[in-house]
Formats: structure tokens, sequence, C-alpha cells
């Protein structure tokens, strides 16, 4: 027997030693119990594993089987101790130096060099070692906090990725079958080619979970050489996180490839609707483009000495590609009509507002001269308040200015000179309060913005179509 560790205990400590010593080794029975249990375990032992999972399980299941050797080891040092105790209520001292030897002397026989078990760094291996009960529960625990480590983060990968990836590929094989009804195919279009990336990495993603899970867990800490039994036999949580990266960016990529798929399911819906709207565009734009060209026809009969602007013809470029996207939209080339449509679109709206400023440049003139019949009227009416609707003058400078705005071709320089002339010759009269209040509710002599400020109108004002007022 070997030489005892220290002193001689005294009953009372054998007894507190044995008390604690079975409360130990009843909280480590419970422990392995619990882990012999493990779902990880279990998954562990029956995986083909590969990389870093099969180089740690390699090592570290071996743990489990040496744990119950000694744990056996343990219960029979610890029952031997309790049979000396049990021959006498009162043991003497040869009993007490036995238990003092076997409670806290290296009494122990276990199995020395274990791998990746504790031992001295630069110490011999040795077949055999002999320990002390309390030496023999931190190996123990040493292995079991190696082996729960490893089991508790495999299991901890298992269960929160596989699930996930199977209903991410359900995902992908849906968002698949929705691209192929709408031609988006790879090497054909780039969404394509993303689908195909994805479908590769989730798949290559599932088989490294399933037999490498370690290279998934990123931990808090060294993983654990030495270790406490938690008490009651309960399994701690494994001190990491499962690292999800590369399963968020394919669930991100996904969504992104959905969203324009989506985008393209709506074209394919919308499609016949949009076409028929920038036909219909069209169609108002070539309305307007006919009114201007009768309206230049009109203007240039009417009105002498006016540049009227050409009018443009249909934009036939503009129906060729709306030829083009109906063949798209028949054929199902969805991806290849969305930016053709988007363009249509556009090009069809600036159509429409060409013709519209076509027709407008094109009546410039008319409205000149609407604008100039609507200010005679009015200096009519302020003639009549002034009582000079019989002046001769007046009346003759009405006249004229009537019978220049009314004749076809109309000069639209002399009708202005005219008008303003006419304005003039009620100057003489508009000095009392009357005829200021006149001026003013009118505009007579003191207008300012409109084609003449109490003079001569400015050289070519009315003429190039630069009058101010509305059309008649």
């Amino acid at each position: 027997m070997a030489a005892s560790a220290g002193p001689v205990l005294s009953r009372e400590e054998v007894d507190r030693a044995l008390a604690r010593l079975g409360a130990e080794r009843d909280a480590v029975e419970s422990a392995l119990l619990s882990l012999q249990d493990h779902a990880g375990l279990r998954l562990l032992d029956g995986a083909e594993l590969t990389g870093r999972t099969q180089e740690r399980w390699a090592v570290v299941g071996q743990g489990l089987p040496l744990l119950w050797a000694l744990f056996d080891r343990y219960s029979e040092a610890l029952a031997s101790a309790r049979a000396v105790r049990a021959r006498k209520a009162r043991p003497g001292g040869p009993e007490l130096t036995e238990l003092s030897e076997l409670l806290t002397g290296d009494a122990v026989t276990v199995p020395g060099g274990a791998p990746d078990g504790p031992r001295l760094l630069g110490a011999p291996a040795r077949l055999v070692e002999r320990v002390s009960l309390d030496g023999l529960m931190d190996r123990m625990n040493a292995w079991y906090a190696t082996v729960l480590e490893v089991v508790a983060a495999a299991d901890a990968v298992w269960t929160a990725l596989p699930a996930r990836i199977d209903l991410l590929i359900a995902e992908l094989r849906r968002v698949q079958t929705l691209a192929a009804s709408l031609g988006v195919r790879a090497g054909t279009h780039p969404l394509g080619d993303d689908l195909d990336a994805l479908d590769a990495d989730l798949g290559g993603l599932r088989a490294e979970v399933r037999s490498d899970p370690l290279a998934l867990w990123r931990p808090a800490r060294v993983p654990a050489q030495r270790g406490t039994v938690p008490d009651g036999g309960a399994l701690a949580t494994p001190s990491g996180v499962v690292d999800t990266e590369r399963f968020d960016l394919a669930g991100r990529s996904l969504d992104g490839v959905r969203l324009e798929l989506e985008n393209l399911l709506r074209l394919r819906d919308d499609a016949e609707e949009r076409l028929q709207g920038v036909g219909d565009l069209l169609q108002r734009a070539d309305a307007t483009l006919a009114e201007a060209r009768r309206a230049r026809g009109e203007v240039l009969a009417k009105i002498a000495a006016t540049e009227v602007p050409a009018v443009p013809g249909p934009a036939s470029a503009l129906r060729e590609r709306i030829v083009v996207a109906l063949e798209l939209r028949q054929s199902g080339q969805w991806y290849r009509l969305a930016p053709l449509l988007d363009a249509l679109e556009d090009a069809a709206a600036k159509e429409l507002a060409r013709a519209r400023q076509s027709l407008t440049e094109v009546t410039q003139p008319l409205a000149v001269r609407a604008e100039l019949r609507g200010r005679l009227d009015a200096y009519k009416a302020m003639a009549a308040r002034l009582r000079l609707a019989e002046d001769p003058e007046v009346v003759e400078r009405y006249e004229k200015a009537r019978w220049l705005l009314w004749s076809a071709p109309c000069d639209l320089r002399a009708a202005a000179a005219a008008v303003a002339r006419f304005q003039q010759a009620l100057r003489p009269e508009a000095d009392g309060p009357e005829a200021n209040g006149a001026g003013t509710g009118t505009g007579a002599g003191t207008e300012q913005g409109g084609a003449w400020t109490g003079g001569e109108p400015v050289d070519g004002q009315a003429v190039d179509g630069r009058v101010q007022g509305g059309r008649g």
C-alpha cells in the first residue's frame, strides 16, 4: 500500500469525506447517463464525419468509454473505503489510517497516457498510474468537459441549421419553378445563373452541416480540456454560437432573385395593358400631329408673312419597337420585355409631349390674332364709356384695325400697329377721374406685360407670336 498522502483523518473527517465523495459519485453517474443519451452523441457515433469534426471526434470519441472505466475505478475505490468504515462503529487507529490512505492518498490505479487526457507537459507516458480519488475526479471532469463540448456543439449546429437549410432549398425549388415559367434559365439570364449558384451553395452547405458540424461552430473560448461535472448531472450549454453567415447570405440572395422574378411575373400579368397604354399614347400623339398639320394649313392661309414651323411625322421607329415587344410577349421572354416596355412607355410619353409642343408652336400666330381681336373689342368698349364712339378719328382707326384683323391673310404686324393707334386715339380724352378709372379697369394706356405700353408696339412683338394673352 502506498504511503499516506497526509495526516490521519479523524472519524468525523472520514465520515464527511465519504459523504462528499459519495455525492460526487452520484452526480458523475447522473451526468454520464445523460451524456450517453445525448442526441448529439448518437449522431456523432452514426455520422460519416469529415474535416474538423472527424479529427476532433477521433480523439474525443474515446472519452465516454474511458469515463465509464474511470467511473468504475472510482466507484470501486469508494466502495472499498465504505467497507473499511463499516467494520466498526467507532474505528480505531489502524482503520483510520487505512481510510485516510484510501480517501486522500494515491490509492487508485488507472490507465496511464490516455490521449487528450490531463497530463503534465513533458511527463513520460505510463501504462498505469496511481491517483487519489480527488485526482481521479479531476480527470473525469476534464474528459467530461471535453466530450460534452464537442457533443453539445455538434448538436447545436445540427439543431439550428439542417431544417432551416431544407426549408430554404424548398423555397429555392419554388423560385426555380417560377423562373422556368418566366423563361429565366441558366446561361440565358443572370437570374438563372444566380439560382444555379444558390443551389450549389445550399447543397454544399447541407452536406457540410451533416458531416462536419464543428466547421460551423464558433466557440466563445478555446475548447475545454478540463472542466467540472455539473451538479445534478445536468448538461451544460455549449459556450459559442452557430455560424449562420453562409445560410443568411444565401437567404438574402434568394430573396433578391425572388423579388426580381415577381416583378417579371407582374409584368407578365400587366404587359397587355401596358402595351395598350403605349398604343393609346401614340394614337393621341398622331391625333395631335394631325391637328397641328391642319392648323398649319389654316395659319398659312389666314396669316400673312409668317414663318410657321413644319410638323414632324409619326415615330415609325417607335412602332417597330412595339412590334418587337409584342413578339417578346407572345414568346414569353419577359426578362427581355421588361426593359423594352419601360423604354417604350417613356418614349411614347415624350412623343405625345413633342406633338403637343408642335401644335402649340404652329397655332401661335392664330393665338396672337385672337389676342389682338380681344384687345380691339376692349378698346371699343372703352371708347363707348368715354363717349368717343362717334368720333370720326376713333371710328376710322377702329375700322382700319378691324379690317386688318378680320381680313385674310391677316398681316399681324400691321394689325398690331392699327390696334395700338386705335388705343392711342382714346388717350387725349382720358384725363378725368372716369377715364383714369376706366383706363385702370381695362388696362388702356398703362397695361404692363401686354403687346403695347401706350405707344407704338415694339417692333416685331405681335408678328413673331410673342403677344401675351389667351387664344380666341
